[in-house]
């Protein structure tokens, strides 16, 4: 089994996130990976992952908020500070990334989670989560699915961490296309009362072979500071999967 901790990936897909810090420009637009907070009545803001909040107070998309989606959003810098939030911002466009909570994996579940491989190009906490960049072959007959597991069935754990997989089901797909996708698993079940930081272990089957990406999940810290480079699926983040 090959063995290896994960940074956060840089990867030339063309576009850039940003966070924005405090000698950032108004006016100026960013793209940024954010968790929507909502406020009521349709309002929301936005949590980046460096712990700067967003407030949307310009912009004709219209978006319905829910607890704990993922997003990518472009927006424009307005004006700084305005009570609890950071900035106030015009929203150009925001898009839903696929968001889920992890499951347990036992003997009832074993055979639809599935265990087919794929490729991660990236895996990194931020924001209360775990962001996973990965490549796989679609076929086009159904929607594959993209789990992150915890396995009771097997008896290997380490010592020092939480052992998790990210599983994947094609459903015998055919290999024709090879497609990007993008998901984000909630990683505050994980927290543990008596410490602010955790070591989690994640499996990973690839077209290669087993790897293990090692990440430390830090509960009352940005993940993230400053700007970062990030991959940002060329596909629709829940089209396929």
């Amino acid at each position: 089994m090959k063995k290896k901790a994960m940074a956060i990936s840089i990867l030339l897909m063309g576009i850039l996130l940003f966070t924005p810090s405090c000698d950032d420009n108004l006016g100026s637009f960013r793209i940024s990976i954010a968790t929507v907070v909502p406020e009521g009545d349709k309002a929301y803001s936005l949590l980046l992952d460096n712990g700067k909040r967003l407030f949307p107070t310009a912009g004709d998309v219209r978006y319905s908020p829910k607890y704990n989606q993922r997003v990518y959003v472009n927006y424009t810098l307005l004006s700084e500070k305005n009570g609890a939030n950071d900035y106030d911002v015009k929203i150009n466009e925001i898009w839903n990334i696929l968001t889920k909570q992890t499951i347990e994996l036992n003997a009832q579940n074993k055979d639809s989670i599935g265990n087919d491989p794929l490729k991660a190009r990236a895996v990194w906490v931020g924001g209360d989560y775990l962001n996973v960049s990965f490549l796989f072959n679609y076929g086009g007959v159904r929607p594959h699915a993209i789990n992150l597991v915890k396995n009771t069935l097997s008896t290997k754990e380490s010592s020092q961490a939480i052992d998790l997989e990210l599983r994947h089901n094609s459903y015998n797909s055919s290999h024709t296309n090879l497609i990007e996708g993008f998901v984000c698993f909630d990683l505050k079940p994980f927290r543990a009362n008596d410490a602010d930081s955790v070591k989690l272990s994640i499996k990973v089957n690839e077209w290669s072979g087993d790897t293990t990406y090692d990440v430390i999940y830090r509960y009352n810290q940005p993940a993230v500071e400053a700007s970062a480079q990030m991959p940002i699926p060329v596909i629709s983040f829940n089209e396929y999967y």
